[in-house]
């Protein structure tokens, strides 16, 4: 069974690998700076103060950490309560089109363009239909899956979609800036760039340098659902934000 955080005493929350991202809380439930740093999850905040438990995964044998979101294991009504999170803060800038990064980028774009009043989105792929033409593809590498080497693809008949359009291109996470950063160079072979970078979550800051050193005013158009730190361990085992 799925246990329910106590919003009474936030330190009781063990929570199952199948209980993450399954409920985004009220502000408060959780403590965000525990004493002894954080044990089993990290608390997120969004931007309304509502908090979503992340699970903390050790960068190999160091003692740095990073906090995870794997959307597509998420419920849905977190994936609903992030898409609109990302929609609100967009639609001001009024996106033409959406594109979305494979794989985990499909969900978080579809509902995005879902609660824009978009009828569709262009999704990128890792995957070559017959159809498709080498000349429109990247290499692609993820923080995830580092030791995959992968071609990104867009498919011809998307690029009428894309002609003079201002481009939203979506990710679920946006970490060393390396897979958006393919992303952009995809759209640059179709003949655009994005106006916008949207995600859920920001993870670290380390993906700054990346884009800036593709675009330097790229950074400036990245908008995110909520941040999470690079996390450090300390002496007693907790983990602190660096």
């Amino acid at each position: 069974m799925t246990q329910k955080p106590d919003t009474m005493n936030p330190k009781k929350f063990d929570p199952q690998p199948q209980d993450f991202w399954q409920e985004i809380v009220a502000a408060g439930t959780y403590d965000n700076a525990p004493p002894g740093g954080h044990k089993h999850f990290f608390p997120a905040r969004l931007a309304d103060g509502r908090q979503l438990a992340l699970p903390i995964r050790q960068r190999g044998s160091s003692n740095e950490a990073l906090a995870s979101l794997i959307i597509n294991q998420a419920s849905l009504a977190v994936l609903d309560a992030l898409a609109d999170a990302l929609a609100a803060k967009v639609r001001p800038l009024a996106p033409d089109v959406i594109v979305a990064m494979p794989t985990l980028g499909l969900p978080l774009a579809q509902e995005t363009a879902r609660g824009l009043g978009h009828s569709r989105y262009v999704p990128l792929s890792t995957s070559r239909k017959f159809w498709y033409d080498d000349d429109l593809s990247v290499p692609l590498r993820s923080v995830t899956s580092p030791d995959q080497h992968k071609q990104l693809y867009l498919d011809p008949r998307m690029l009428p979609l894309l002609e003079d359009r201002a481009v939203l291109l979506i990710d679920d996470v946006l970490s060393t800036g390396a897979s958006i950063v393919a992303g952009c160079r995809l759209l640059e072979k179709c003949g655009c760039k994005p106006a916008l970078i949207g995600c859920a979550m920001l993870q670290t800051d380390r993906w700054r340098d990346a884009l800036r050193t593709y675009d330097r005013t790229l950074p400036d158009r990245v908008i995110g659902v909520f941040s999470s730190p690079l996390l450090v361990e300390g002496e007693n085992g907790g983990w602190h934000p660096a």
